[in-house]
């Protein structure tokens, strides 16, 4: 090539000596191509540097390919997770990913990122929906459109794959009351998120089955470390804690902090258990217990569960609602009670 024009097709036919329709069946991964054919096409495509035309595949297919996504600006651990384990899983699938960048998710802000992802001819669209406020906007979007809630918890009215907080948070809990603390205080997030509800409801279910002492929570104004450190000068004050179940994990390295500073040693006099596994979760001093969240499976089945809403349609009897198991891995912040 001469290097004045990018190659094209016919290129890649005359290098390959195939025709310009192997090629298009080649590229478009067509079954009824022989593999020694195929073989050839794709080092003629390496040694030319051929790259498909976007936009021509999208006038012979009527498809882009290009998913839309709306998220929201933040920088907490499990959105972002959600979003990376969602372009990953787009890339290995072959679709281009626009993503929507919203200040909040209220019900405006969601609609009409719904719209400006439609004009821009996207297929379907995923949201990351962790708030009420979003799911609520959610169900007034036209049945038309291809979508899927993720993190918007097990229980919303939308096609959706989530995490099962609730199985978590009970797993954590009863962890704890087996160690035998008579009973676990929870940490709580904030209530207009979905993870905080259904996580509070998971440690209220595990310590009502057991007929263990239910206090009320310590309800956070956000995820942060700071306000796990301000409510946990308030827990390292109350001899009569044994145990806490955090909603997740930076509230629970704010907790670590405030006991460290009030001379309560963890897990000798308080055992503390995390909701998420952030990186850094096994570096906390002590190494911290905690919820595990698989983000990369969020997105494969967000993914998969797209792609059959674009290619099916509506489902009949209701939309389908994929729930996801967290683990627990247990590290060295918890123990079990001194006697």
């Amino acid at each position: 090539m001469d290097g004045e024009r990018a190659p094209v097709m016919a290129d890649v036919a005359r290098v390959a000596g195939v025709s310009h329709q192997t090629v298009s069946r080649v590229l478009n991964d067509h079954p009824n191509v022989r593999q020694t054919t195929r073989e050839r096409v794709l080092a003629a495509i390496r040694e030319l540097g051929y790259r498909p035309n976007a936009a021509a595949r999208t006038l012979v297919t009527r498809r882009t390919r290009t998913l839309g996504v709306i998220s929201f600006n933040t920088t907490l651990y499990g959105p972002a997770s959600m979003l990376y384990g969602i372009e990953q899983a787009a890339r290995q699938d072959d679709y281009f990913v626009t993503v929507a960048a919203l200040a909040a998710l209220d019900r405006r802000s969601v609609l009409e990122a719904v719209d400006r992802l439609r004009d821009q001819a996207v297929e379907g669209i995923i949201v990351i929906a962790p708030q009420t406020s979003a799911v609520a906007a959610l169900s007034t979007v036209p049945a038309d459109v291809a979508l899927v809630a993720v993190g918007c918890g097990t229980h919303a009215s939308l096609r959706s794959v989530a995490v099962d907080n609730e199985a978590g948070a009970e797993r954590a809990t009863s962890y704890l009351l087996d160690l035998g603390h008579r009973t676990v205080h929870h940490l709580a997030g904030p209530r207009s998120w979905l993870d905080a509800q259904e996580r509070e409801a998971g440690w209220r279910r595990a310590l009502t089955r057991r007929g263990a002492p239910v206090a009320e929570p310590m309800v956070g104004g956000d995820w942060s470390a700071r306000t796990g450190y301000e409510r946990g000068r308030e827990i390292a004050a109350d001899p009569a804690v044994t145990a806490v179940f955090c909603a997740n994990d930076h509230m629970a390295l704010g907790l670590l902090r405030a006991l460290q500073e009030s001379g309560r040693r963890v897990p000798d006099d308080i055992s503390v258990v995390g909701f998420d596994d952030i990186p850094e979760a096994e570096f906390f001093g002590p190494p911290l217990t905690t919820v595990r969240q698989d983000f990369d499976e969020v997105g494969r089945r967000a993914l998969r569960a797209l792609v059959d809403a674009i290619d099916h349609g509506p489902v009949a009897g209701g939309m389908p609602r994929l729930s996801i198991e967290p683990t627990l891995l247990v590290r060295s912040s918890a123990a079990g009670p001194r006697s």
